[in-house]
Parts: structure tokens; C-alpha cells; sequence
């Protein structure tokens, strides 16, 4: 009869009270068919029924027959054997009762439950206003719903852990009684303690999760140290809150069709989420500085004025009652009517009213904003909520319309992005997408950095907005976005917000013992949505930052598919797009073979001859073949990417360049291992060896890593190259090129530089070297290092023994081959004037990359 029983679940209200805690939960089984595995486990369960027995027989009893009665009518006439029914409780069902059961209003902590919940499937984030990017309001995402963390028994321990979790090395803080403002929602962790060491909180001491008798008065926050876990991936940022009503997300919503064929979106309805849903915003006082806040959430610098009456008009046709018209006869007016302007034709824009008409069940969440037009988030501006009957609280209003000026990148007329592309003075550099990146500023003919004391969302907004972005997501200090060489020209930036120009904000100049580059200000701007990357996607890696590159292609037919793109000619340049489409960081490796990601059941080849800069938005807009012509079109043979939430970023020193410059004439003899590496000019192999001489340009070369990742050969040590003649491995063929050319830019002598051995020489203060050749060491170089070439070390030179008497232009650019990847490949290249009289040389003004 057991076997026959099916396995119950027992409602908690039919658990008998009072049932101590025998034996430990286990998983469920029938006695009958699945006896203790162990004679002593019987004997300590039989044991452990007589006990209880013994002192609660008869309540048992009856609660067993009852049980039976109710649920198992077929097993009530067994009751004889009601104690061996208990034993199949106690060891499969009872265990559920314990788990149904409540803790008590204040138990002592315990190990945070787990069950299915692990750390990896909870997220966190840092909230609340005004705070620093690595600060704010712990909240945790746990059963499909955000919450907070209550600050008792809170400690520096606990934050070690959260900060953890949220990407960062350690925690140099943490802040109590809703010092970041109260969060909403549940509290999902009251009393925790946590020694430190733990890889989530979920595995500290708590009162169990949900578990709490705290209030968003009591909300913990934590303050992180400004570093990041190296490959964590970014947190959600959640920039500004109210207390109450929170305003996270704004969005505009389209209305006249012409606003729904291109991207971005410049012109809609604002609407705000809350718990329902998208609700709008009444448009009573509605000012232009209410405008400017919004287009600079939705990334676009500039507001413009809107022509309401459309809007009016459309509401009032959508009011109107609509006489029965046959839907036959009505769909093709329909349809050419959706061609015509809505402007222009808006009455008979039937198309356009049926759009307009369907969303007019309006939700007015705020009745009025009054913004200064300074904010960075519509949350920061005064707001009035609406209470009660929302739907009628904007008598005789609409809902609030704006319409946006985008910047150059994103405009759609050709003609307005020439015109709206000026000289700038100021620069992002080293970010991973468009719109972010360490400040730099021109001063005369020099481009520097900004030091991060006072630096501030107000200030980071101006300069996004002079790129021709929106305003500030993030404001970074720290050089989050790579420390820069040379001169820092603004300390204590304090802007109004209103400034066009960085410039025109109020800041200090500042001398060497003042700041140093390792407090470099970046910015993370708001820029539009484009749902780039809704059209390329990775896939067969071993982590979501590595596979094959996939693109969507509509078929004739209309259908839609992911087609794969030919391997050849694919490198660094081309998987900076894919990454960078993809909000994937920076590009590791551009692989033209990925035979070892097979998986896919996308086969076909629909893309080839992909050719793009690297500074592209999306592969869309990289030159590609007009129809596929891959030599190799086998899937293995298609294009792959490994991207990175960090990169290096290689830059010369170009003063040390000018001043280490001067003429040797050096014998054949002395060349003969120069002369096997290929460092001579063509006709030095015609040359009465090992007499005569070379003249050669020499100079010193200092290659500095300012990015966030260390710069090491593509190729591992097994496949370096052993030279005897020199007595070192060459770990890259080609690390750098040197050309002589005229102004017109003709080569007229070149020579290039082997990776000898890349090592760190030298490092900034604070930064150990890792990198040594000696013994067949590691070759790379250190973020914050930097390799020395010499001038008197061989092929650290070019060739001029054929050169005639003229003004040149010397040339060096680093990593020419992009076969390491960098953040920053604009800045590898350093130019000089040359003077040749036949005798000596004169190298002035260099410069690196745009400068």
C-alpha cells in the first residue's frame, strides 16, 4: 500500500505542532522500497520513533488517522500499523513542515539559505543620490525582485563582500540609516555577518532572506575602493532616485510615424516607469529647460522646440467619434496616407491617428517638473506626483512632448554632420565605446589631462555635451579610463552646467606636486540608443566574450537569419566593432579561424572582404564585399572575436625621440647581425662587405603603457623566434616601423624594429615590474611601465646611407600591424620635422598621433 502512495505535500497548517526537529531534511522516499541505508540508520530512527512516541502517542495517533481520512482514504484501514506510517513521515514528509515554518521574530543568524539561489543567480547594484560611482545604496536582486540590505549588525567585513560582488577589490567603507536615500521593496537581508572572505553574501550569517524587522530608514549603503576586479563585468548603475516614487528609466515614445523609420529616436512623448508600467508626464510648465534634462538622458546634447499643434490636433481627431466606415475600403487610404507629411496632412492622416488614437489611454504619474536645466537626471529635478484618479489630473493638458537636436555622430542628414563637425578642444580617450573615455584638453598646440579633485557630474556633462552627447552617465576619477602622458592643464573643474565649453568653467592651473596622472578625470556619456546590437551576435565561446561573429540578414522573402562572415582580412580593427556593437568592452584577438567553436548550426557564409577602421558604431558600417567572395568558406574558416573589459595602449615619448637623435656611421663589420634581422636599407646587400660603412639616424625610443591591461605579444612563448646572433627571442616580427618621407609623404628610407625583448624597464611610482627577458622570461610591459630602446642597441635606427640633402618628416608608430590589441590605436604614431644638409640632422616638433 505504500509503494501505491503517491509523494505528498503536506500544507503547513496540517503539520502537527509541537514536532521537534528528529532527524535532518532528506530526500523524499518510500521506507518500503528504499529501507536507511544503513542498519545503524535504522536503529537511530527506530529509535528516535520510540522517543517520540513514548511522549506524544496519542496526539500522533489521531493526527495520523486523521491524515489518512482526508488524504488517503484507501490507507485508514492499515491504522494498526499507524506507527510504521509515522516512520515514512517523519523520514520524507515531516522534513517539508520544517522547511514551510517561519523563523521566529528574532532568531540568531544563520547561514543565508541557498537552495537554488546561489551567487550567481542574485545581482546587485549601487543606488541612491547623490553619490560617486563606486558608492551608493547596496541593493540586491533576489526572486525577480530588487531590495535592500538592512544596517544591522552591518560591518566593513560585510561591505568587503558586496564590493566584491559589484566588481570592485575591497570596500574602503560603508554608510548607515539611508545615508544614500531610502530604497522601495523588499528588505532582503537583516543582521548580516559576514567574516570577509566569503564569495557572496548568500553564504554569511543572516536572518534568512525577506527576513527582517527593519525599515527603508535603516538602508545600508557601502563605499568601494575605486579599482576593478580585472574581467568583472560592469554593474547595473542606477543614476538618480527619488524616496517614494522612483524615477529610473525615461524614455520617449514615438507618436507620428515619420518618428518610428529611423534611429535614434529624437521625438516623442516623455514617459517615466514606475510599478505599473509607462505612465506620462502632464505638460502643464512644461519649460525648455525641462527638455534640455531629457534629451540629455536620452543622449542627444541639445532640445528643440516642439510643434505642439500636431499633437493637439491628433488628440482632438482621436476624440472625435468616428462614423462605421468598411475596413476594405478605409486600408488603402490608409496606406498612402501613412506616406504623406503628418505635418502637412494631419487631419486626413488616418494612419497617424489610429497610432496616436491607440495609446491615448493616458497614466499622468507626474502633474509638473521644474527643472534648472542643469540636472543629469529628470529624478534630480523637483517633481510633483500625482495621487488618486491619475488619469484625470491634467485637465485641459497633454502629455509632455519634446523634441531633440542630435549630435554629429548621430544626425541623419549628411550635410548637417559635416557642418556640425568643428574643431574641438577637448577629447575623450581610451574608452571602449563612443561617448566615453579619459578628458583631454587642448592648451595651444598640446593636448592634456584633467585632474579629478572636484570632479562632478555637472562638470563631466558639459564636455559631454560640447562632444555631442548627452549629459553625464558617469563622472570617473582615478583614471578609470587609462592615466595620459604629458602636462595636466585643469585642476578643481567647477562648472554651472549652462557652459558651452569646458573652458568656460571656472578651474585652477596647477603645478607638478599637485596632482599626477594616476587622477585623471573620464566620463561615460549619455548617447542614444541605436539597437546596434540587435544585429550581430557571438556565439560557440566559452564565455559571452568570445566566439564566432554572427550577422542578421533579411531574406527576399522577408524571413530573417544569422548567416556567418568570412575569416580573410578579418583582424583587430574589424573585432573592435563587434565588441564595441556589442557592449563588450575593447578587442583581444580578431581570429580568422574558429574551427574550435564548432557548435553552431549557422553554416553559410553572407558577409566577406569586412574592412573597417576600428572607430565604426557597427559592422554595418564597416566596407565590405558587395557579394560574398570567400576563398575559404567553410564555417571553421569564418571570422571570430575574443573581446575584454580592458585593454593596453602603447605611447611613445616624443621629446625623448628629438632629443636622443643624431647621425652614426657605422662599419659593415659591425653590422653583420643588424644585416640577418633585416634592419638595413636594399642597398646595403650590394655593399663591399665588410668594408665600408652605413650612415644611420639613430635614436632612443621610451614606449609608455598607459591603458588598463597589460601589453603582451599575441604570439606565446612556444612560438618565438630564437635569435643566436643577437641572443635573444623575438616575440612579435614586427613591433615597430621607422620611415623617412617628404612632406608629400613618399617613403625615402624605412627600417622597422623586431620585438628584441619587451620588458619593463622602468615603472611609475608605486607600480612593480613584471615583465623580464632574461632566462627566457615573460615579455610584456606593465600598465604604468614602460620599455627603453636605446639608441645604441642594433636596428634602433634608420637607414639613410641613400638619402639626399632635404626637409623630411621622421615617422614611428608602434604596433603598426594592430596585432596586439589597444584601446587606443590614434595615438601609436609619433611625427617629426627633419632638416639633412648632407652632414647632420635637425629633428623638432614631435608630436604624437593628432596632436
Amino acid at each position: 500500500v505504500l509503494e501505491s502512495a503517491p509523494p505528498p505535500s503536506i500544507p503547513l497548517s496540517q503539520c502537527p505542532a509541537g514536532i521537534p526537529v528528529l532527524l535532518p531534511p532528506r530526500p523524499l522516499q518510500n521506507p518500503a522500497l528504499h529501507p536507511p541505508s544503513s542498519a545503524a540508520d535504522l536503529s537511530r530512527s527506530r529509535s528516535l520513533l520510540d522517543a517520540f512516541h513514548s511522549s506524544n502517542k496519542d496526539r500522533m495517533k489521531e493526527f495520523t488517522q486523521a491524515l489518512l481520512r482526508n488524504r488517503f482514504p484507501a490507507l485508514e484501514a492499515h491504522m494498526e500499523h499507524w506507527p510504521h506510517i509515522v516512520l515514512f513521515l517523519l523520514n520524507a514528509w515531516i522534513p517539508s513542515c520544517f522547511s514551510q515554518t517561519t523563523a521566529p521574530a528574532r532568531s540568531s543568524p544563520t547561514p543565508t539559505q541557498r537552495a537554488i539561489d546561489g551567487p550567481e543567480t542574485l545581482k546587485f547594484r549601487l543606488s541612491g543620490f547623490p553619490r560617486k560611482h563606486n558608492e551608493g545604496r547596496i541593493e540586491v536582486f533576489y526572486k525577480g525582485e530588487w531590495g535592500t540590505i538592512c544596517d544591522d549588525d552591518f560591518s566593513l567585513a560585510n561591505a568587503h563582500v558586496l564590493c566584491r560582488q559589484l566588481g570592485f577589490v575591497s570596500a574602503t567603507g560603508w554608510a548607515h540609516s539611508a545615508k544614500y536615500g531610502k530604497g522601495s521593496g523588499k528588505i532582503w537581508l537583516d543582521n548580516v555577518q559576514c567574516s570577509g572572505s566569503e564569495r557572496s553574501v548568500s553564504v554569511c550569517k543572516s536572518r534568512g532572506w525577506g527576513n527582517s524587522d527593519c525599515t527603508h530608514d535603516e538602508d545600508a549603503g557601502v563605499i568601494c575602493k575605486d579599482e576593478r576586479l580585472p574581467g568583472f563585468v560592469d554593474s547595473n548603475i542606477i543614476e538618480v532616485q527619488v524616496d517614494e516614487n522612483r524615477v529610473e528609466e525615461v524614455r520617449l515614445r514615438p507618436v507620428l510615424l515619420t518618428a518610428h523609420k529611423r534611429m535614434p529616436i529624437t521625438e516623442g512623448v516623455v514617459e517615466v516607469r514606475n510599478k505599473d508600467g509607462w505612465a506620462q508626464i502632464c505638460d502643464h510648465g512644461w519649460t525648455p529647460k525641462n527638455s534640455r534634462v531629457v534629451c540629455g538622458m536620452m543622449g542627444f546634447p541639445h532640445e528643440k522646440k516642439v510643434n505642439k499643434n500636431v499633437y493637439k490636433l491628433l488628440r482632438k481627431r482621436s476624440a472625435e467619434p468616428k462614423a462605421p466606415v468598411k475596413a476594405t475600403r478605409q486600408e488603402p487610404k490608409a496606406k498612402a496616407s501613412a506616406k504623406t507629411s503628418s505635418k502637412a496632412k494631419v487631419g486626413k492622416s488616418s494612419a497617424a491617428e489610429r497610432l496616436y488614437s491607440e495609446r491615448q489611454k493616458n497614466h499622468f504619474l507626474v502633474h509638473s517638473v521644474a527643472c534648472l536645466g542643469t540636472e543629469v537626471h529628470l529624478a534630480a529635478c523637483p517633481l510633483e506626483f500625482n495621487y488618486g484618479n491619475a488619469t484625470e489630473s491634467c485637465s485641459g493638458g497633454m502629455p509632455a512632448v519634446v523634441s531633440c537636436v542630435p549630435g554629429p555622430l548621430y544626425t541623419h542628414s549628411q550635410s548637417m554632420r559635416k557642418k556640425l563637425k568643428t574643431p574641438l578642444t577637448v577629447r575623450l580617450k581610451g574608452g571602449a565605446k563612443h561617448g566615453e573615455g579619459r578628458v583631454e584638453v587642448l592648451k595651444g598646440s598640446e593636448w592634456g589631462t584633467i585632474c579629478d579633485d572636484r570632479w562632478n557630474l555637472v562638470s563631466a556633462s558639459v564636455v559631454c555635451r560640447e562632444m555631442g552627447f548627452g549629459s553625464a552617465k558617469e563622472a570617473l576619477t582615478g583614471a578609470r579610463m587609462g592615466q595620459g602622458l604629458g602636462p595636466i592643464h585643469m585642476n578643481e573643474v567647477q562648472c554651472s552646467g549652462q557652459e558651452r565649453s569646458l573652458w568656460s568653467c571656472r578651474y585652477k592651473n596647477i603645478t607638478a606636486e599637485d596632482c599626477k596622472h594616476s587622477e585623471d578625470s573620464s566620463v561615460r556619456c549619455n548617447v542614444p540608443y541605436m539597437g546596434f546590437e540587435k544585429t550581430v551576435r557571438i556565439s560557440g565561446g566559452r564565455t559571452r566574450y568570445e566566439g564566432r561573429v554572427e550577422v542578421l540578414q533579411t531574406e527576399a522573402n522577408g524571413t530573417l537569419r544569422w548567416g556567418l562572415v568570412c575569416g580573410e582580412s578579418w583582424g583587430t580593427p574589424e573585432a573592435m566593432v563587434i565588441c564595441r556593437q556589442l557592449g563588450l568592452g575593447y578587442a583581444n584577438h580578431g581570429l580568422q579561424e574558429t574551427w574550435y567553436w564548432d557548435g553552431s548550426n549557422t553554416t553559410e557564409m553572407v558577409m566577406s572582404g569586412v574592412k573597417c577602421t576600428g572607430e565604426e558604431m557597427a559592422l554595418s558600417q564597416c566596407q565590405h564585399h558587395k557579394n560574398v567572395q570567400c576563398q575559404k568558406a567553410a564555417a571553421r574558416f569564418s571570422a571570430g572575436v575574443i573581446c575584454s573589459e580592458t585593454a593596453s595602449d602603447l605611447v611613445l615619448n616624443a621629446p625623448l625621440v628629438q632629443q636622443t637623435s643624431y647621425i652614426e656611421d657605422r662599419p659593415l663589420h659591425m653590422l653583420y647581425c643588424a644585416a640577418e634581422e633585416d634592419c638595413l636599407s636594399q642597398s646595403a646587400t650590394k655593399a663591399n662587405w665588410p668594408y665600408g660603412h652605413r650612415r644611420l639616424l639613430r635614436f632612443s625610443s621610451q614606449i609608455h603603457n598607459i591603458g588598463r591591461a597589460d601589453f603582451r605579444p599575441k604570439a606565446g612563448r612556444h612560438s618565438w623566434v630564437w635569435h643566436a646572433c643577437h641572443g635573444h627571442y623575438h616575440s612579435m616580427d614586427i613591433f615597430t616601423h621607422y620611415d623617412l618621407m617628404t612632406s608629400n609623404g613618399t617613403k625615402v628610407a624605412e627600417g622597422h624594429k623586431a620585438s628584441f625583448c619587451l620588458e619593463d624597464t622602468e615603472c611609475d611610482e608605486g607600480v612593480s615590474k613584471r615583465y623580464e627577458c632574461a632566462n627566457f622570461g615573460e615579455q610584456g610591459i606593465t600598465v604604468g611601465c614602460w620599455d627603453l630602446y636605446r639608441h645604441d642597441i642594433d636596428c634602433q635606427w634608420i637607414d639613410i646611407t641613400d638619402v639626399n640633402p632635404g626637409n623630411y618628416i621622421l615617422q614611428v608608430v608602434i604596433n603598426p600591424n594592430y596585432e596586439v590589441a589597444e584601446s587606443d590605436f590614434t595615438n601609436n604614431a609619433m611625427k617629426c620635422n627633419c632638416k639633412y644638409d648632407g652632414h647632420r640632422i635637425w629633428v623638432h616638433n614631435c608630436h604624437i598621433g593628432e596632436t
